[in-house]
């Protein structure tokens, strides 16, 4: 497996899905934007866009998990689109744990001088994206073209 340089995070959702991007160089990652999505699902002609701009190496979707490790009842539904990510564009996609990002994500936008609006017109779902991918980028540095 060739190492991996620069990759995309999501932050899967029912009405929104957030968008990180991460390098190998750096070992960081950071938010990107915020896709609206109609019961789960995006618009796959942006999905496409962002992909076709960034070209990644590979995708890490957050896989929501209950506290005790247990899948959620979202799991299911965030392997589906993972597998369709990678049925539709062929990109290596990987999942990772995302348990407490949407929490940590809100918290951030707190220290960074509050939320304006309500989560919905102001989300932190990119925010969450980021931390997800971050956490990944932590935990597979052998996988990294450093």
């Amino acid at each position: 497996m060739a190492a991996l340089r620069l990759l995309l995070g999501i932050d899967y959702g029912t009405k929104q899905i957030g968008v990180a991007v991460g390098q190998a160089i750096t070992g960081q990652a950071r938010e990107l934007c915020t896709l609206k999505a109609q019961n789960g699902v995006p618009d796959w002609d942006k999905v496409q866009a962002l992909i076709n701009e960034w070209k990644p190496d590979a995708i890490v979707v957050g896989l929501p998990l209950n506290m005790d490790g247990t899948p959620s009842d979202m799991s299911a539904r965030a392997e589906k689109f993972s597998r369709k990510l990678n049925g539709r564009f062929g990109v290596t996609v990987y999942t990772h744990d995302e348990r407490l990002t949407t929490f940590e994500a809100k918290g951030e936008r707190m220290a960074r001088g509050g939320q304006k609006g309500s989560y919905r017109n102001n989300p932190v779902d990119a925010i969450a994206a980021a931390l997800l991918l971050q956490g990944w980028l932590d935990e597979h540095p052998e996988l990294l073209n450093v």
